[in-house]
């Protein structure tokens, strides 16, 4: 397994299906800034009606369809279907992440938690979802909502640091300073 984190701002993506796991893969897809989503629902729920907007239809995708994406989510549906959408991307290069389906999953959705544009993300490889959710609950209260502003702030420290000249072994042991203030720990971060 390699974690990638993937630019999904310009890449036709597909949510096929409804219900609890696809409105939470909306919500990630969203906040990852996906935005030529297109969501699939036979029989979407109020909540995907809602979620979803515009980029619902009511309706699986097309062969043509799944074949133009370059990311493929399916939950809650039937394994057939599951299984029809899933081969049928692979065999158009589509990557591929079918909830709860490992051997139809060419990618994992980590279990993430979001500060800003710090992304910490934690998986299993799909073989339990259960303890990945269990460490990301417990790194969301370790890194609560102020972490997005000290990010911020330990970008804005690089930037000034880089436009001044600094090396780059300057600009890690600074990050590390700043870091070792947030953690509270003489970690010597900068090695």
């Amino acid at each position: 397994m390699l974690p990638l984190a993937l630019d999904l701002s310009d890449w036709p993506v597909l949510l096929v299906g409804d219900g609890r796991a696809a409105l939470a893969r909306l919500g990630m897809l969203d906040a990852a800034g996906a935005r030529r989503l297109t969501v699939f629902a036979e029989a979407p729920s109020p909540e995907m009606r809602e979620r979803a907007g515009a980029r619902l239809v009511g309706r699986l995708p097309s062969d043509a369809e799944v074949v133009e994406a370059r990311l493929l989510f399916t939950a809650g549906l039937d394994e057939a279907t599951t299984a029809r959408l899933a081969t049928l991307a692979r065999a158009h290069r589509v990557l591929v992440n079918a909830e709860d389906v490992p051997p139809f999953c060419d990618a994992y959705a980590l279990a993430m938690v979001r500060r800003g544009s710090l992304v910490i993300g934690v998986s299993t490889e799909g073989r339990s979802p259960a303890v990945a959710r269990l460490l990301r609950q417990w790194l969301e209260r370790r890194f609560g909502p102020e972490w997005e502003g000290r990010f911020a702030e330990a970008v804005a420290l690089r930037e000034g640091l880089r436009a001044d000249g600094a090396t780059g072994a300057e600009i890690v042991a600074a990050t590390a300073g700043l870091m070792e203030q947030w953690l509270a720990c003489p970690c010597d971060l900068a090695r």
